[in-house]
């Protein structure tokens, strides 16, 4: 079973500082992720699920190197199986895996930056870690374009020019430009319409199986994760509460907290 995992965290513990004590010195801290540990397997789709507030971003934002650590570690399998720890790394020995690790974040809106075309946008990832001529990166920005269904001819705009979906398919493309092993799908339908939800929902699914990634689907609506992923963990103040197949998880809940996020599901 060991080879078949690609990251895993051990007793995470991620702390943040609450108040202000003498001089302006915190006093207290609150923990946002509290002796979390899982796995994910590769090529699998794991569900990260919980109320804001808890904690399931902030697990999503430590394996990428976005929240400090206070204790455990996080560990990544190479090819061949082997767990490395990457959690205590330098930003410069962490560089090899964050073109292995892309986040997909949860507002198309804020995302973006204005300024930049969507040529500029998809290929600053290719910038950083390969080097490729002005006419390489059109051609890969193209490619990537058509694979998230939308038009060449769109990298000439600005992101204000698209609808949420459309954005969120732009950051899509942008997390793919690297060619990533692993995703982290913060939120990544919160801030869309139902319609639009489901079209973002099936094109991860389908770029899952079209490139054989690994995704953490991290999100507060536990239909959506029971939808998209095989394996589910329910979280709440930064603790993990139930943990197993997601179909069973929704079908008999064994933790009160997953019963109410089962409960406040619209049923028709």
């Amino acid at each position: 079973m060991d080879k078949d995992i690609l990251l895993k965290v051990e007793d995470l513990r991620v702390t943040y500082p609450v108040g202000g004590g003498l001089w302006g010195r915190s006093k207290k801290e609150i923990a946002a992720l509290d002796g979390v540990s899982f796995a994910v397997k590769r090529g699998e789709i794991l569900g990260l699920v919980g109320e804001s507030g808890s904690g399931k971003t902030t697990a999503g934002r430590a394996i990428i190197g976005l929240a400090p650590i206070k204790s455990g570690k996080i560990s990544y399998a190479d090819k061949a199986g082997k767990l490395s720890e990457i959690s205590h790394l330098s930003r410069r020995d962490f560089m090899p895996y964050r073109k292995k690790i892309q986040m997909i974040f949860q507002d198309p809106f804020n995302s973006l930056n204005p300024r930049m075309d969507i040529l500029g946008i998809i290929s600053e990832p290719l910038d950083i870690h390969f080097k490729m001529s002005r006419e390489e990166k059109r051609s890969r920005v193209a490619e990537l374009l058509k694979l998230v269904g939308l038009e060449p001819s769109h990298m000439a705009r600005y992101p204000h020019e698209f609808s949420g979906g459309q954005r969120q398919r732009i950051g899509i493309a942008r997390a793919l430009a690297v060619e990533p092993e692993f995703i982290i799908c913060d939120e990544p339908v919160s801030a869309l319409d139902v319609s639009v939800q489901a079209q973002i929902i099936n094109l991860l699914s389908d770029l899952r199986q079209k490139l054989g990634l690994t995704c953490l689907f991290i999100a507060h609506d536990i239909a959506v994760v029971e939808h998209i992923s095989e394996r589910m963990i329910v979280m709440t103040s930064g603790k993990i509460v139930e943990e197993g197949l997601s179909e069973e998880i929704c079908t008999a809940p064994r933790h009160p907290y997953t019963q109410k996020l089962l409960e406040a599901v619209p049923r028709f």
